[in-house]
């Protein structure tokens, strides 16, 4: 027995010195807006298209896009979190691990040279503010019919632009671009709108970044630490300190009735930031306040709040909050707090095969005294908070089978437009005998003038090695109106097919056709879709 505890140390230190001849150790040098810096003694044997770990727990947290003789360029996986000096582990290949000489720097002329970055070397207190070109488009047209038995026929064809261009020549210069074009044919009368020529502008901005703490962002943009505020028209500026930042906002809302720009519709305001970026706790807190204005008057001032958090990767938490700060009645002008907006998120997954999610929301009308000066008396008579809540558990009970329920119920004091929601559903990810991904929903909808259910099945498959998928869909709807004393039943059914041309151009067709009350209804929807994706290497 003396032996035994001798034998088990030399044992266990004989694998310890296995396993770390089998990896390299390197830690978190710096890091930019897009990318994580990793030093390591040597890069031998690490390749780009590799995955490194976090040396405390063994997580994969990074992917290497490039390497130099010391040093990988790496993008984060999933919703990693990652701090400088961050022990990071890498697995090389089979090449033979020789450990350079102490003091001796050696090139390697055909990666892109890290280390000779301005001052001719990354040093632990300096940062790189530019990243690499990456450019990722989306380019679609599309086209809607309807035809009935007993009514005209509608049309509608679509365009869409997506542009996302982040550091043009590998500059602090980045361009955003969202915008559509609908048409919709033979509508007449029947459209209530000004023009059957509808075009919308969601996005189009500029952002410089000056350094990675310092940016600034021109033309229509969401700011996602702002999101409820919706696109601006103007300038947003943001600094960076440590884990703290400030930011400042200057434009116009988007024009409420066509969405374009409106000079009478300024708003302003700040924000000020706190983000942790523990290695397992991480969260990001904003606090800022807006006035907006509809000409020269207030239209609208409030308080915002936005907090996002995760405990390790298990726990998630949401919330935002909106408290209206001004009432202006006929010549009367009030600061009263008004709880607009409180909405409350969280997620709990226990294992890769259980997950739970809760929310709340309970939204007010908002209120804007100058635009909607006439319909003052209307907004203030029904200022009840519309509330929700909704749970929601999802499961896997085995391999290839997964499932979901969950639970909604929207309501208010006066116990207008309430309603009940009920789902479930089970998807077979490998369909017995005949292959392919299998999902049945249910649902039930209960409210003060309807109780509906509803019963649908899709199946999906796969061929010519992925580049052709098809769906087969139907759907089955009962519904009981309070005023109504028979019960209406629906049928639809529909296919869609979608081809991939290569890995960016794939064009789909979707047919359906449903029945009610002896009327036959064909609806037809075709859509050619392009995306580009390029990367500029230094």
């Amino acid at each position: 027995m003396k032996y035994i505890l001798p034998f088990a140390v030399f044992i266990l230190g004989m694998a310890s010195s296995f396993a770390q001849a089998g990896r390299l150790e390197g830690q978190v040098s710096f890091i930019t807006t897009q990318n994580v810096y990793v030093r390591f003694p040597s890069t031998e044997g690490i390749r780009a298209g590799d995955t490194l770990s976090l040396a405390e727990s063994g997580r994969k947290c990074l992917l290497v896009q490039e390497k130099s003789s010391t040093s990988c360029v790496c993008s984060l996986l999933d919703d990693c979190s990652l701090e400088k000096g961050t022990q990071i582990v890498a697995t090389p290949h089979n090449e033979v691990l020789r450990e350079k000489p102490k003091g001796l720097v050696q090139d390697d002329p055909a990666a892109f040279d890290l280390v000779r970055q301005p001052a001719e070397a990354l040093k632990e207190d300096e940062t790189d503010p530019y990243s690499l070109q990456e450019i990722r488009a989306r380019v679609s047209a599309s086209a809607y019919s309807a035809f009935s038995d007993n009514r005209p026929g509608r049309h509608r064809f679509m365009s869409q632009l997506m542009v996302n261009a982040d550091h043009l020549d590998n500059s602090g210069v980045s361009l955003d671009i969202n915008m559509n074009y609908r048409h919709i044919l033979d509508e007449g009368a029947s459209v209530p709108l000004a023009s059957n020529d509808l075009f919308r502008v969601y996005g189009l901005s500029v952002t410089y970044e000056a350094s990675p703490t310092l940016m600034a962002v021109l033309g229509r943009s969401i700011n996602p630490k702002f999101a409820s505020v919706g696109p601006i028209d103007g300038l947003q500026v943001e600094k960076a300190f440590r884990n703290q930042y400030v930011g400042a906002i200057v434009g116009f809302r988007p024009d409420i009735y066509d969405f374009g720009f409106n000079p009478d519709m300024l708003e302003y305001g700040a924000y000020y930031g706190l983000a942790t970026n523990g290695k397992i706790f991480r969260s990001q807190t904003t606090l800022g306040g807006i006035e907006q204005r509809g000409k020269t008057d207030i239209d609208r001032r409030y308080a915002y709040m936005q907090h996002s958090s995760s405990i390790g990767n298990s726990l998630y938490f949401y919330g935002s909050a909106e408290l209206d700060l001004y009432k202006k009645i006929e010549y009367t002008t009030l600061n009263e707090p008004r709880l607009t907006n409180l909405y409350v998120s969280g997620r709990y997954r226990l294992s890769r095969d259980l997950s739970f999610t809760l929310s709340y929301d309970s939204r007010k009308r908002i209120i804007y005294y100058e635009t909607y000066r006439s319909d003052l008396d209307r907004f203030l008579d029904d200022d009840l908070a519309r509330q929700g809540i909704r749970a929601r558990v999802n499961f896997r009970p085995a391999k290839n089978i997964y499932s979901g329920l969950s639970y909604s119920k929207r309501f208010r004091s006066d116990q207008q437009n309430k309603s009940d929601n009920y789902n479930g559903f089970l998807t077979l990810s490998q369909t017995p005998f005949i292959g392919g991904r299998t999902t049945l929903t249910l649902n039930r909808n209960e409210s003060n003038y309807l109780i509906s259910n509803i019963g649908s099945l899709r199946h999906s498959r796969t061929f010519m090695r992925e580049r052709l998928q098809t769906d087969l869909y139907y759907r089955l709807v009962q519904s009981d109106y309070v005023n109504f004393t028979n019960t209406i039943m629906q049928h639809y059914a529909g296919a869609d097919i979608t081809y991939y041309l290569n890995r960016g151009l794939f064009f789909s067709l979707t047919g359906e056709f449903a029945t009610y009350d002896g009327q036959n209804n064909y609806r037809l929807y075709a859509r050619v879709v392009q995306r580009f994706h390029t990367k500029r290497k230094r």
